[in-house]
């Protein structure tokens, strides 16, 4: 039977804190719907403090949904949003920003390890507008990249002030958000650095399904309710999306947990054979490897995905053990 512990931090089961607070607020019995409870608020005064901010607060199932709502918030149907071509957004969100935001377009910039290159975005940004094709109206950030890369405040004002001086949106994909922190990565530096609406990451970070939308320009929260509503995200029993996050900030659990998952990627990365091809900043390590040997390592019995690079993946989570990184390290020589 395959193993999928290195697969991506979405196969790992959810946080004892995490079910702990889900059964806590199911014990609360009765309350209001549609996350008008005393839980969802709790939730976001939480989320609030985690950031130094004083933002809107709303739970979503899935990161796709988040994002693709977050991004029809800040352009018209006739505009298009800026990202690093393999943001998930552009590769693997299945045209949500343009369902979500009725025609929206994407338009993929280049850059090392999933990081913009600056001078792709100038590039961008000096694009005269035409009647032909969807100018921007927004940019979207991805912390920790996809490559398990994260930029540092400063890499990200450089991308964010160009932007804003254009007086366009800008989204932050924080997916893995927690494991950015955990690499050293200052929340509390999101909100002064421009960025409009947030992504706080909860399904990768350990949690059942949920991910917190942190609306900043409170001028995007009017009548947001209501786009979730149309969107099939404002469930009548909100609060079960919101308690996960409670049981994950109330004692720290997030920042122990993403800790040990980035420990846990660079312990691996420590072990690995073949050559490294991204910083291992985070919780994933990316590794050139051929196909024969990738077979190889499918039959032994682990799992692990080619990534959009050709490089093969391998992402740690909370749930990562230092046993089963030494068991893969010692399938990964093997087949060397």
């Amino acid at each position: 039977m395959a193993r999928y512990d290195f697969a991506s931090d979405n196969t790992a089961p959810a946080t004892p804190e995490a079910m702990a607070a889900l059964v806590a607020a199911n014990g609360a019995g009765f309350m209001s719907g549609y996350g008008a409870d005393t839980v969802s608020a709790r939730a976001a005064d939480l989320v609030r403090a985690l950031l130094d901010a004083d933002a809107e607060v709303r739970f979503v199932a899935s990161g796709t949904a988040a994002n693709a709502i977050a991004l029809a918030a800040l352009c018209r149907p006739f505009e298009s949003v800026l990202a690093h071509h393999h943001a998930h957004i552009c590769t693997d969100e299945t045209g949500a920003p343009g369902l979500f935001g009725h025609g929206l377009g994407l338009i993929g910039l280049t850059g090392a390890s999933g990081k913009i290159d600056p001078a792709a975005l100038a590039g961008a940004l000096a694009a005269p507008d035409v009647s032909h094709r969807q100018p921007v109206a927004a940019l979207s950030l991805t912390n920790a990249t996809e490559y398990g890369t994260v930029y540092t405040a400063d890499e990200l004002a450089a991308l964010i002030a160009p932007v804003k001086a254009k007086g366009y949106g800008v989204h932050l994909d924080g997916a893995r958000l927690a494991n950015a922190a955990a690499s050293g990565f200052d929340l509390k530096t999101i909100a002064k650095l421009g960025v409009d609406i947030l992504v706080v990451g909860g399904t990768k970070a350990g949690m059942p399904p949920t991910e917190a939308v942190v609306i900043f320009d409170r001028a995007l929260a009017h009548r947001f309710d209501a786009r979730l509503k149309q969107a099939g995200q404002l469930p009548s029993k909100g609060r079960f999306y919101a308690a996960p996050f409670i049981g994950m900030l109330e004692d720290g659990a997030l920042a122990r947990h993403a800790a040990h998952a980035n420990a846990m990627a660079r312990s691996l990365a420590a072990r690995m054979p073949f050559p490294v091809l991204h910083p291992v900043q985070a919780n994933a390590v990316f590794v050139e490897m051929d196909e024969a040997r990738l077979a190889a390592l499918h039959a032994a019995g682990w799992f692990v995905y080619r990534f959009l690079d050709g490089s093969v993946r391998f992402m740690c989570s909370w749930a990562t053990t230092e046993s089963a990184v030494e068991e893969i390290a010692a399938a990964v020589v093997a087949i060397r």
